[in-house]
């Protein structure tokens, strides 16, 4: 089953919901030492609770921009696919496209497009048409 991100009317394809989960993950062991929403609260509230209020929009913009930054340090290496059990590893294993330098770039949705761009495009969105945002099944 493949997930997304809906605003009213409007879908963002990502892919599986273990891709999805796998971005939260690495967000979580690389950023936060482990320890989910202690530097990205907003980001924390999308996993757990499948949505961002419209009074969490504009601060959830300001962790995607920090978390692509600074996931640009981690190699490709440094993904995380379930925080919950870290031997899991991607389905695909070490076989990556050589376009991926970095974690910054790693997440590409089903659709082939830049994962970060795609959350960042859904939120900005979300603040245009003064909605909420959340994570759907299609």
């Amino acid at each position: 089953m493949s997930v997304g991100f809906k605003v009213k009317f409007y879908w963002y394809q990502v892919g599986s919901a273990d891709f999805l989960f796998s971005f939260f993950s690495t967000v979580a062991c690389n950023l936060e030492n482990g320890r989910q929403g202690e530097r990205f609260p907003m980001i924390k509230n999308l996993c757990d609770n499948g949505r961002l209020e419209i009074n969490e929009l504009s601060a959830a913009l300001e962790e995607i921009a920090l978390i692509k930054a600074e996931l640009k340090r981690f190699s490709a290496d440094k993904v995380v696919w379930d925080m919950d059990d870290l031997s899991k590893q991607p389905p695909w294993g070490s076989n990556i496209s050589p376009d991926i330098t970095d974690l910054s770039n790693y997440f590409v949705t089903s659709d082939g497009e830049d994962f970060i761009t795609v959350l960042q495009h859904a939120v900005e969105k979300a603040v245009s048409l003064g909605t909420e945002l959340e994570i759907s099944n299609l």
